[in-house]
């Protein structure tokens, strides 16, 4: 299950579907950059769906979260658009 830090409460249901993303291994942040990049692990983003059907975030349907899920991972890529190639 996604442990969020509270510290750091999630505000959004992008945000929200980052933060399942990160914790099931599917995306990880550039080092250098700070941009988010698709790992392109299947089992990963199983994980990520898998969180978003069991354990939406209040208010929000498994549907939609898993189309949360869904916009986050077609918005960013595999690379880094600033490290060299």
């Amino acid at each position: 299950m996604l442990m969020t830090n509270e510290r750091h409460p999630v505000q959004t249901l992008g945000g929200w579907a980052i933060a399942v993303l990160e914790e099931a291994g599917a995306i990880r942040e550039c080092e250098h950059h700070g941009w988010m990049q698709d790992r392109a692990d299947p089992h990963a983003r199983e994980r990520a769906y898998e969180i978003a059907r069991q354990d939406p975030p209040l208010s929000v349907s498994p549907d939609a979260a898993a189309s949360a899920i869904d916009d986050v991972l077609d918005s960013i890529g595999d690379v880094c658009p600033e490290c060299p190639p």
